[in-house]
């Protein structure tokens, strides 16, 4: 049998040592991860680095055309797909300035169409890049100029032939011969249908069009003021003659102006209100008010209360310049009525196939 030999001294020592440090390591590694163990359930769950999500937008470059010589004019670049053509516009004015964007008219083909300033450009694409035709509709003014413009000059005009200026009439003349009750009415009559428009553009109407070109103010500036002047001179001069009827004609036809100038004006509140009844647009239906049942035999019975208005003054007065006037205004009104009549029967046919578009009965 072999003894057992104890270690030596030294070597002792050494075993001792080494087993030493090896605890020593092994309770360093446990007091190590049990610190760990203690940041992480104090720190929470771990998350993940969030995912860099890279931006896929779609841009348009818009180019624009003269419509004549088709020449390009400029590129509205990086156009999103969220823009509507009046952004296009506005791009386009900083880089053109003398077309601000009521002036610019643009078209998917020459002869096409203007395109609405509300239609989104992401409609009219067919790839990247997008063409359209430029044209320049010239000065431009906005719906409420153009009306206040238009009915403020009658409003003024008629009052300077009613005070009878020495300019226009003969002084003597005008003081000898005594003013008819009938000059007195008209007057009023006047003023009043003015007025009424003008307070109604301010605070009654909905203009959707934004503007106009300024060569239409013009035009119906001279029809509104030249026939005004024309009628205000007959009417105010010394030597008019009242209606042949006397009081009984004067008083049926200015109660039937005032009459037509009522209706009007609650036709042209319910036009305004049309939209607000419900989510879906109706056409507007007779109410309590007795004025609002011309809806149940016309669809533009603004119109009618309209023309009714200056026949009812032509009756009154009882002058040619009046009567002309009511004629051509009968023309102008059933061409507009007709032109509403057509877009109400898309809108609102069930409602408006049986009603004439401004004079009753005749469909």
């Amino acid at each position: 049998m072999h003894r057992r030999q104890k270690p030596s001294a030294p070597e002792h020592k050494r075993d001792l040592a080494a087993h030493g440090e090896a605890l020593s390591m092994s309770h360093n590694d446990t007091h190590s991860f049990f610190n760990f163990s203690q940041l992480v359930l104090s720190a929470g769950h771990l998350k993940p680095p969030p995912v860099l999500k890279h931006s896929k937008t779609t841009y348009f470059e818009v180019e624009i055309l003269d419509v004549q010589s088709k020449k390009q004019i400029c590129i509205v670049d990086k156009v999103p797909p969220s823009s509507t053509l009046l952004d296009v516009k506005h791009k386009f004015h900083k880089a053109c300035p003398r077309w601000y964007p009521s002036r610019v008219g643009l078209q998917l083909e020459r002869n096409g169409p203007y395109l609405k300033d509300s239609i989104n450009i992401q409609s009219l694409a067919v790839s990247s890049i997008i063409t359209l035709y430029f044209t320049d509709l010239g000065q431009q003014v906005g719906w409420t100029t153009f009306f206040l413009t238009e009915y403020t000059g009658p409003l003024l005009i008629y009052l300077l032939f009613y005070i009878r200026l020495s300019t226009i009439y003969d002084q003597v003349e005008s003081t000898k011969n005594f003013r008819h009750p009938v000059v007195h009415l008209a007057c009023f009559c006047h003023c009043l249908h003015y007025i009424r428009h003008l307070l109604e553009t301010l605070f009654v109407h909905k203009f959707s069009g934004g503007h106009t070109p300024l060569k239409n103010m013009i035009k119906g500036c001279a029809f509104y003021w030249g026939f005004t002047s024309w009628i205000a001179y007959y009417i105010n001069h010394p030597r008019y003659t009242p209606p042949s009827f006397g009081h009984r004609q004067v008083s049926f036809a200015a109660l039937a102006f005032l009459m037509c100038e009522a209706g009007n004006h609650f036709i042209n509140v319910a036009l305004a209100h049309q939209n607000h009844s419900g989510l879906k647009a109706c056409f507007p239906s007779p109410t309590y008010n007795p004025f609002t049942w011309l809806f149940l035999l016309v669809s533009c019975p603004n119109y009618t209360y309209e023309v009714g208005s200056w026949i009812s003054f032509t009756v009154m007065t009882q002058t040619l310049p009046v009567g002309i006037f009511a004629f051509l205004m009968v023309i102008q009104m059933s061409l507009w009525a007709q032109k509403k009549h057509k877009l109400y029967l898309k809108r609102y046919y069930p409602e408006v196939r049986r009603k004439a578009a401004m004079i009753p009965i005749i469909f």
